[in-house]
């Protein structure tokens, strides 16, 4: 059984930072592709960031420059640096990966974290 665990949520003013923190347990082969997403209330569930194995990182234009992504693939854990957040950065954070749970079939399985809270007051 694979988990993905967030962590980091929380509520801070506008201008301020947060990281979050997701990591994996339970029993796989390896992660490819690994990604935040949020959804605000009413409003559809969005990319936030994503990141290859590789380290190769995308981010829509509402967060680049504000937000960083990494991994550290030794801890199966992924982060989101949150800087100069905005009220609009209020949503639930998911977090997302793919993963390869057996090397002789190697699919790949998309799981989701539970979600962690972020709120921005003005």
């Amino acid at each position: 059984q694979v988990q993905l665990v967030e962590s980091g949520g929380g509520l801070v003013q506008a201008g301020g930072s947060l990281r979050l923190s997701c990591s994996a347990s339970g029993t796989f082969f390896s992660i490819n592709a690994m990604g935040w997403y949020r959804q605000a209330p009413g409003k559809q569930r969005e990319l936030v960031a994503s990141i290859t194995s590789g380290g190769s990182t995308h981010y829509p234009n509402s967060v680049k420059g504000r937000f960083t992504i990494s991994r550290d693939n030794t801890k199966n854990t992924v982060y989101l640096q949150m800087n100069s957040l905005k009220p609009e950065d209020t949503a639930v954070y998911y977090c997302n990966a793919a993963f390869i749970i057996d090397s002789i079939r190697p699919y790949e399985y998309n799981y989701w974290g539970q979600g962690t809270q972020v709120t921005v007051s003005s």
